[in-house]
């Protein structure tokens, strides 16, 4: 099993920056594989932002690419999301997700909020 927490999001003025953070406890014999950030907002569906391999090679959604950099650090289970020159369409509830073995855990998810 694993739990997830994410820390870092709140409010900020278009073209600021925001670091989200997202920790991971591990209880099982599974190792974390793949870890990732989905932006969801009201009447829509959860959408990827970026992943990352445990060997550190990441994607990007389009929207996103440029601005926003994932990196992990695998002694301490832990993911991050820089979010740089946030514009409104990144407002939403950011969930942070990891595959571990055949199995995909999610946080309980951190609100970003942008305004003009």
């Amino acid at each position: 099993q694993v739990q997830l927490v994410e820390s870092g999001g709140g409010l900020v003025q278009a073209g600021g920056s925001l670091r989200l953070s997202c920790a991971a406890a591990v209880r099982g014999s599974f190792a974390i594989n793949v870890m990732s950030w989905y932006c969801q907002v009201p009447g829509k569906q959860r959408e990827l932002v970026a992943r990352i391999t445990n060997d550190g090679n990441g994607n990007y959604a389009d929207s996103v690419k440029g601005r926003f950099t994932i990196s992990r650090d695998n002694a301490n289970n832990t993911v991050y999301l820089q979010m740089n020159r946030l514009i409104l369409a990144d407002t939403g509830v950011y969930y942070c997700s990891a595959v571990a073995g055949p199995y995909t855990y999610w946080g309980q998810g951190t609100q970003v909020t942008v305004y003009p």
